[in-house]
């Protein structure tokens, strides 16, 4: 099978799961919103990859001369 018949598989058992027990959207919802979605910073191109790199070297240099 395809990869786009698989993704329309998956997307259409996650709708009946949503169906069955709507809070499970809502949930998901809120702790995207609290946590975030690591995985978009992954689907970014290469400069967006390059920065977070940057970002959290320079983050963990500046702990590291802290203490």
């Amino acid at each position: 099978m395809d990869l786009k018949g698989e993704q329309n598989k998956q997307d259409k058992r996650q709708i009946e799961e949503y169906k069955k027990h709507p809070m499970i959207n809502f949930a998901d919802s809120i702790n995207r919103s609290m946590i975030g979605d690591l995985g978009a910073l992954s689907k970014g191109g290469c400069l967006t990859k390059v920065i977070i790199t940057v970002i959290i070297i320079g983050v963990l240099f500046i702990l590291s001369r802290c203490s």
